[in-house]
């Protein structure tokens, strides 16, 4: 029997940082009904799909999401009305045909992402299957590396870093499970640290402490003692991860980050990977600066993992450009910055099939939805990027992987060290 699409409906919610977002529900067969919840980004690359607002300061200060749930009820669902749930591709297609421009301007990449994520795990709810298995098939069941945040600076904190993530990520865990125990006792060991400090505990956008640090290189002190605190061995079983940022601090105009020319900030950060074990960078150059982006990648892509972000945004054409002039060796996941789950699937295959890694990612303005958990699981992604363990709209996609790990038993694997091969300071896990 076909699972033909009899509703289309939106909501405006609220997300992590209290502005609207939507939340698409797709009815099947006018008996089933599954939702999806639509993230929001505060960095955002210039190349990203159009996030649709109202722009009426008197409501919600402009950014209010009704044009955008309009555009769902009274033109997107008159697209995929009577249309089979599981043909993913042709929905999403249809309605990328409707909007008609390039960067989904009409209806609003937030309205059409809304419904695309609703439509699949409707589904996924047909079929009686879990979602990472509707989507992956299956021999889904590589859990990812959880990249978790611990400090954050930029624009997701007000604090005085300029680079906006401090990850860690439990490289030597054996099973998710105890990669999430591992992050946690980390963080926890954290906190006491800059309690003993007298420093601030109040934490980010994304759930990471945001005190007021002298240096990047004095957060990264105290997140190797919190590691040793802890009881782990720093690199061998957790090791660090930034995100830059860069675009945020760079002058396009003098073409400089921070007053440091791009060849000097690729010798800063090369340093700061000499000095603490850092294995992997996201965003270390600027969006424009596509030349520093090679020569990063030339100076440290055989032992760091350098993620583009706001120079791909999730767009096969940025990723097959990064590829041809070896710009970068891993690519960010966030399926708004593509707009729909078979453009954002389209390209996690491109970056797999020509070496790249991959990191499924949240935003900074989440909400409680987690279906880029299922994602990562499905996609065989081996990284996700979601946050701390602090605060529950990120806490809820690891505890959905800590639940599908579960389900899979003694199938599930964790971090596939064949995905890290090109890092030279990744260590194979021996559970594989």
């Amino acid at each position: 029997m076909q699972s033909l699409i009899t509703n289309v409906t939106a909501l405006e919610i609220l997300d992590s940082r209290g502005n609207p977002t939507l939340k698409v529900s797709v009815t099947i067969n006018n008996q089933l009904t599954a939702s999806a919840s639509v993230p929001s980004g505060a960095s955002t690359g210039s190349f990203e799909a159009l996030e649709l607002r109202d722009g009426d300061k008197k409501r919600y200060l402009g950014k209010g999401v009704q044009k955008a749930i309009e555009n769902v009820e009274k033109h997107l669902s008159k697209v995929v009305i009577g249309q089979d749930a599981c043909n993913q591709r042709k929905i999403d297609a249809l309605m990328i045909a409707a909007d008609g421009t390039e960067n989904k301007s009409k209806y609003g990449a937030n309205a059409i992402l809304g419904v695309s994520l609703a439509v699949a795990r409707a589904a996924a709810l047909a079929s009686n299957q879990p979602l990472y298995r509707y989507l992956g098939g299956t021999f889904a069941n590589l859990l990812p590396c959880p990249m978790i945040n611990i400090i954050n600076g930029g624009v997701h904190a007000d604090n005085n870093l300029d680079f906006q993530e401090f990850m860690i990520r439990p490289v030597g865990a054996k099973t998710f499970s105890q990669a999430i125990q591992m992050g946690a006792e980390v963080f926890h060991h954290l906190k006491k640290l800059l309690k003993a400090e007298d420093l601030n505990t109040s934490v980010g956008d994304e759930g990471g402490f945001a005190p007021n640090l002298a240096s990047h290189e004095q957060a990264l002190d105290l997140i190797v003692q919190a590691i040793q605190e802890a009881g782990y061995r720093p690199r061998e079983e957790i090791s660090i991860a930034l995100d830059c940022a860069a675009s945020e601090f760079y002058n396009d105009k003098k073409g400089s980050y921070l007053e440091r020319s791009s060849k000097e900030h690729i010798a800063y950060l090369s340093k700061l990977c000499s000095s603490y074990p850092i294995d992997s960078i996201e965003d270390g150059m600027a969006e424009s600066d596509w030349q520093g982006w090679t020569e990063l990648t030339s100076e440290l892509g055989a032992s760091v993992q350098l993620v583009g972000d706001d120079l791909l945004v999730t767009n096969p054409k940025f990723v097959r450009r990064a590829i041809g002039e070896k710009s970068v060796n891993s690519v960010l996941i966030k399926l708004n910055q593509i707009g729909t789950l078979t453009e954002t699937i389209e390209c996690i295959r491109l970056a797999q099939a020509h070496g790249l890694t991959t990191v499924i990612s949240h935003r900074s303005g989440e909400t409680s939805d987690t279906f880029i958990a299922d994602l990562a699981v499905a996609t065989f992604a081996g990284q996700i990027k979601t946050g701390s363990v602090a605060r529950s709209e990120r806490a809820a996609k690891y505890n959905r992987l800590l639940e599908i790990e579960s389900q899979l038993g003694e199938v599930a694997l964790y971090r596939d060290s064949n995905r890290c091969r090109h890092l030279g300071r990744c260590p194979k896990n021996k559970s594989l």
